[in-house]
Parts: structure tokens; sequence; C-alpha cells
């Protein structure tokens, strides 16, 4: 995400810091690498200039000239616009209705993953603690019903589907019927989209509007169309007044103008980011956190956040009390890496510590996945008192376990040694979670 627009941005501000002070020249001169930075990003430019604008408003004066560290101030400055074009984050929370359910309309084009995103919404709902239904009100993609109707039983997750032939409007007002009847606390309507916006498709949308009166109407654009998103979000909010957006494809949009257009030019507030196919690939939209993200700055606290919903708490104690009297196995090392795994690819992991986004888009796709499987692989071809107790693996156990899980004893030698510094690590520390160095591993 942005990896691109950041190795650009960090490289002015570099130069900045390595001038002392500045003036006016050299201020210009940065600006004129941004807005060219971000102009190759996608970003609309209009956008572009307004933002360069009260950038250098706020740079020329007599805070920023007469610091002793003018560029980290250019930094904060260029961060507290950014967070400015993203919007404040007050309108990017979900609405609530006054009485339960609260009724979400999902909106947009074909082709923008509107579907998988209503059911990746329906998710992040649950891990919240709420009931949602889903309705399935698209009846005029084939198979968009059945798709709906999987991932529900995937997600475990009630879905309200008729007959295709019925109306879009009517399965709404019926879903929304059942949703009442099932004291759910949110409906998520999954409605028809179409190649391009046209008369047929914003008139079924706005009877579906009228007769559920919903307290969200969420489009879902793709990120990577680019500035083809904005006129999108655009047209949806004139018709249908759209209350909030979705940008699906974040994780595959190095540019990522649109994120930083959309919101600007359609007044739209963004709500949530579709960062990858997998289910639990949608996270909630924090214009400082992105802003963060862009200039290589981190995000810690998404880590956090993803970290706390994949790692047990109980089962966390559970392993620290065991480090401290039984010591870590092989076990207790991949129910870890599962954890891990959970969590998202390590590569966008990496993006959100600080300092480790430019490593991050250098690492070869799907390497640091492709690692983890090799591990788990050797440790799965172990047998339970091998895992158990990896000291007694020897010569002739090293082979059949090589041999078992695909890889050379090399791989297995490799593992077994960094293992032992691990529970020397762990013991030290009595920790209940992977330590830092732990990512030597997988190198």
């Amino acid at each position: 995400m942005f990896e691109v627009l950041s190795e650009k941005l960090n490289a002015v501000f570099r130069r900045l810091g390595n001038r002392g002070k500045l003036n006016e020249k050299d201020i210009d001169e940065a600006l004129r690498e941004v807005r060219l930075a971000l102009l190759e990003a996608d970003v609309n430019f209009k956008v572009v200039k307004d933002f360069t604008t009260r950038v250098k408003e706020r740079a020329i004066g007599k805070e920023v000239m007469e610091s002793l560290t003018p560029g980290q101030h250019i930094i904060k400055i260029v961060n507290e616009e950014l967070v400015k074009t993203l919007g404040d984050g007050q309108d990017s929370k979900l609405a609530v209705a006054s009485q339960p359910p609260t009724v979400i309309l999902m909106v947009g084009l074909q082709g923008s993953g509107k579907t998988t995103t209503a059911a990746k919404l329906a998710l992040l709902l649950k891990h919240g603690g709420h009931k949602p239904l889903l309705v399935a009100a698209d009846n005029r993609r084939p198979a968009a019903i059945e798709q709906l109707v999987t991932l529900g039983k995937q997600l475990d997750v009630p879905v309200f589907n008729e007959d295709p032939k019925t109306s879009s409007k009517d399965i709404s007002v019926h879903g929304l019927a059942q949703a009442k009847k099932i004291a759910a606390t949110h409906v998520i309507v999954d409605t028809a989209g179409r190649l391009h916006i046209d008369e047929d498709l914003m008139a079924e949308l706005e009877q579906v509007k009228k007769a559920i009166k919903p307290d969200e109407v969420l489009l879902v654009v793709d990120a990577m169309t680019g500035q083809d998103a904005v006129r999108v979000a655009e047209e949806f909010r004139a018709r249908v007044n759209v209350t909030g957006l979705i940008l699906t494809k974040m994780d595959g949009d190095a540019r990522g103008g649109a994120a930083l257009s959309i919101r600007w030019v359609s007044g739209v507030p963004i709500k949530f980011l579709g960062i990858g196919e997998k289910v639990d690939a949608l996270e909630p939209f924090y214009p400082d956190r992105l802003a963060s993200r862009i200039l290589g700055m981190g995000d810690m606290l998404t880590l956090i956040e993803k970290a706390e919903q994949s790692f047990d708490e109980k089962k966390a104690l559970e392993l620290q009390k065991k480090i401290k009297t039984s010591g870590f196995n092989m076990e207790d090392l991949l129910e870890q890496l599962k954890a891990l795994k959970k969590i998202g690819p390590i590569a966008q992991l990496a993006e959100m510590i600080p300092g480790m986004g430019k490593l991050a888009s250098k690492l070869p796709d799907g390497a640091q996945e492709e690692q983890l499987k090799k591990v788990e692989a050797i440790i799965q071809s172990m047998t339970p008192k091998e895992r158990q107790n990896p000291a007694m693996i020897g010569g002739s156990r090293k082979k059949r376990i090589a041999r078992g899980s695909g890889t050379g004893t090399h791989d297995v030698n490799q593992l077994l040694n960094q293992f032992t510094q691990m529970q020397k690590l762990m013991k030290m520390g009595a920790g209940g979670k992977l330590p830092k160095n732990m990512m030597g591993m997988f190198k």
C-alpha cells in the first residue's frame, strides 16, 4: 500500500533534514517534488494543488524557518494536512440506529467486490459482538445469491434470500422483517451492480432505499481504478446520497491516489479499507493511521488491534506459566505460528512497524509466507515425542523429518538451532508470545 509514494516522499524529507535551516527556495523545491509524487500516485490535480498550497503556507511560517529541526517540522505539517485531506475521522464511524436493527445498504458497480465486502463487514460486526444478517438482494448477477449464501455459511452469519425472480425491493423489505424477527443488530443488504452507471440501476437503488430507509448507504469502489473511483463516488452520491465509502483492493494499489482524492473531491467519508482477499481483510478507516503509513511512520495501533484479535489471552497466560515451569516446545511454537498467520501477511505487518515499510516493499511476494509454511511442515513431520523433546532428534530422525516435510536436513538443523535459541530467550523473558528476533527464523 502506497509503496512508491512513501518512498518518494521520504526521499524528499531526508534531503530537507540534511540541510539544516531552510529558506523559501528550499521549501519550493521540496514541494515541487511532493507535487510530482502525488500526481504520479494518481491523486486528483485539484487535491494536489490545494494540499501543497496549505503545506507551503504553514511551512514558510516563523516556527519552521527558525527551527533547528525544520525537516521534522515539515513532516509534521505534511502529516497533519494529509489527515485533513483524508478526513477528521469523526464521520468515518458507522451510524447506529436509535432502534435496532441498523440498516446498511451496499451499492456499487459490478466487479468492485461488493458481495464479498458485504460478508467481510458482517464478520467485522460479528467480531465486535453484534448479530448481523446478510440480505441477498442482488438478483441480477448470476450466482450472486449463491455466493453470499456460501460466504454466510463459511462465517456462520445468517443470510436471507428468496427466488431471484422476486424484485430487489421486495427481497430487501422481507429481509428487514426477518432481521427484526431474529433480533439482528445489523442488516446488510447486498444490491445489484452494473458495469457502468445507468438509469435502471439508479432507479432500482432509489426504490430499495425508499422502501427500507437505511441508516447507511455504503458505496464499494475499487481503489485500483484511480480517478474513475472518484467520479463513481460523485455520481452515486448525487443520486442515492451515499453516506460512506469502502475502498477495496488497497493491498494491490501501489499508487493509492483514489484514497487521497475521493474524500476531498466527493465529500463522502471513507469508512473501511479492503486490504486483501481473505474474509477478515477489512479494516475500519482511520485517517491519522493511513497518513502515518503513507509517510513510512508505521501504524502500531492497527498492528496491536490485529494481534489482540488473533492471540487468545487465556492461552497466552497458560503458555507463560508453562514456560516458567516445564519450558517451551515445538507444539507451542506451532500454535504460535498459526496465531501469527491469522494476523495477516508478514509484508503487510511490516508496513505497520515504524521504519519497516521500506523493507516490506523489497520482500519478494509471498517469501515470508513460504518460509512459515516450511517451518510448519517440518514441525508437523515430527512425532509427538519429538515435538515435546526436540533434543532427542538425531541424524536419522532429521533425515526422516526432512523427507516428510519436503525440505533438506540443513533446514531441519537450522530450525532446531534457532528453536534452542528461542527457548533460552523465552525462559529469560518468560513471555507468552513470540520474541521479536524470532523473525530471523523466516529469512
